[in-house]
């Protein structure tokens, strides 16, 4: 393991990268692309050295990181690459004709500022490089705090970054609690931290001390629910992998399975197959490791407290911290199973119906995502309608976290903030409003000044009727698509004015704002006004 970054080196990066912010280097979208294109070269040529890092760590199979971190990074590098001149151009509000005509207004995108990334130990790599090109689209600088407890990726990252990333704009800090600590009592413009909740109240915490935004990836006690209609075969292999992926550590994996009591049955005898498929002759080289000794007796801890019962898997190793993937049914709310999120590979079975299963979802905190499965829409309506959590797949497990330009995020205790595409990409970018008021708003706003006068106030208080009754019921509202507000923005009072400034606009620049002109317009202005208004 390389050392850890002194607090003075960690000082002084800082400094570096608040000053080249300052410079505005990183706001050219030149430059932001070609840090985007270094990024795509440093993870084709460091394929291997990737995959052996993460096998060193967490016994990854080479599927699984080719799959999950190699081929999925290099796929958002090259959408960021496509995009990052659409996503950072001005926006136009729907801010009506007078505004966004005459006004001008738009809204720019502009970087945060310096961002603090601190990535966790499951997926030491995707989860830095992931936030990493959000952060470069946006045109931001960036310190990387990697995992100390992913050791071979921490040190990896240490080292090829800083080879093809500027590092006058991007760098990386090692350490583990007290670094940490250190690290953050400096001033960032954004914090986004991937990992758990414990963690994330103590960074909350210390970003409040300098009003320092945060985003916050977490996870929780993310259900799997199987209702009677569902494909129970398919269901039982699907809710199966996620605790054979990475061994169980992921965010997204399901926590537990409520399933209905008519199907239960036929749910453990199929995951019972599955299991035995997935491990056909003895082939646990497949599976991740438990990341540390640490980890290994946390999760054997809740399997030995369990009340319920072990009825496939259940193998474990020490020496190699192998837990097998275990099913365990018989299992209550209150189990030790259910304390906490058990990030490994543990499935515990719940027997309830799926409305039971979304009032007992409901006495946990918000996960970050839900997985139904159902082929019936009735019940899937009713699920969604009375649950919450960061995301939802039906009928199969984590592909919401892929879609295309969707966010991805949790709610409540799962996380804050979104990222993904296009939503990482606002993640770490502020939207400033900008409008530019011509000279001659003041043929229709010179009333604003004081002193004030009372006959004024009729000119600034809204007297439209409103088209609706009082005492209207919920019963009495009609609900339709939306189209009728850009009739109204079109047709409507500020569309009138908005006209009737345009041509003076027009009239106003033809003849150089002469003294007798303005004169002359602010009479007629005066009087079309009335009549328009």
């Amino acid at each position: 393991m390389a050392p850890f970054t002194t607090p003075e080196e960690a000082q002084a990066a800082h400094q570096t990268l608040h000053k080249t912010f300052k410079s505005g280097r990183t706001k050219s979208i030149a430059w932001r692309k070609w840090q985007l294109k270094q990024m795509w070269w440093m993870v084709s040529d460091n394929e291997k050295a990737i995959a052996a890092a993460l096998h060193t760590d967490l016994n990854r199979h080479d599927f699984e990181t080719y799959f999950f971190d190699i081929g999925a990074v290099k796929n958002d590098i090259l959408v960021h690459l496509d995009s990052v001149e659409k996503w950072a151009a001005d926006e136009i509000p729907d801010a009506g004709f007078l505004f966004a005509t005459l006004g001008r207004a738009r809204i720019r995108k502009e970087p945060l500022g310096v961002a603090l990334v601190l990535s966790p130990w499951n997926f030491p790599v995707a989860l830095i490089l992931e936030p990493l090109m959000a952060a470069i689209s946006a045109g931001c600088c960036v310190m990387i705090k990697p995992s100390e407890i992913s050791v071979a990726s921490q040190d990896l990252m240490s080292e090829m970054i800083p080879k093809y990333l500027d590092s006058s704009a991007i760098r990386v800090v090692t350490g583990g609690p007290k670094e940490t600590t250190l690290i953050l009592e400096q001033r960032f413009d954004q914090i986004f931290y991937t990992g758990s909740a414990n963690i994330a109240k103590i960074i909350q915490k210390a970003a409040a001390k300098n009003l320092t935004p945060t985003v916050l990836e977490l996870g929780g006690q993310g259900p799997a629910i199987v209702t009677p209609s569902a494909d129970i075969d398919l269901s039982a292999k699907r809710i199966l992998y996620s605790k054979f992926l990475n061994g169980g550590q992921i965010c997204l994996a399901a926590n537990h399975v409520y399933v209905d009591p008519s199907v239960q049955d036929e749910f453990v005898e199929r995951i019972g197959y599955h299991l035995r498929e997935f491990l056909k002759n003895d082939r646990t080289d497949d599976m991740s490791r438990i990341i540390s000794d640490r980890n290994f007796e946390r999760v054997a801890g809740l399997l030995e407290g369990t009340q319920g019962k072990v009825v496939h898997g259940g193998k474990q190793d020490k020496a190699t911290r192998y837990i097998q993937p275990t099913v365990i049914t018989d299992v209550t709310m209150q189990d030790s199973l259910m304390s906490e999120e058990i990030f490994g590979p543990l499935l515990p079975i719940v027997k309830a119906d799926y409305k039971k299963a979304c009032e007992l979802t409901q006495t946990l905190e918000h996960p970050l995502a839900i997985y139904i499965f159902s082929n019936n829409e009735k019940e899937i309506e009713e699920i969604l309608a009375n649950t919450q959590s960061g995301g939802v797949t039906i009928n199969d497990i984590m592909f919401h976290a892929g879609v295309p330009n969707a966010p991805f995020g949790g709610v409540g205790g799962s996380g804050t903030g979104a990222y993904h595409g296009k939503y990482g990409f606002e993640t770490f970018t502020h939207k400033r409003t900008v409008v530019r008021i011509p000279f001659w708003f003041e043929y229709f706003l010179g009333f604003r000044y004081p002193p004030y006068s009372a006959k004024h106030v009729s000119k600034v208080a809204n007297n439209t009727k409103p088209g609706f009754k009082r005492g209207e019921t919920k019963e009495d509202q009609k609900v339709g698509s939306g189209a009728s507000g850009f009739l109204v923005s079109v047709l409507g009072r500020g569309a009138r004015l908005g006209l009737l400034a345009l041509v003076l606009a027009l009239v106003d620049a033809r003849f150089g704002g002469s003294p007798r002109l303005l004169e002359v317009l602010s009479v007629i202005g005066r009087t079309l006004k009335a009549r328009l208004l």
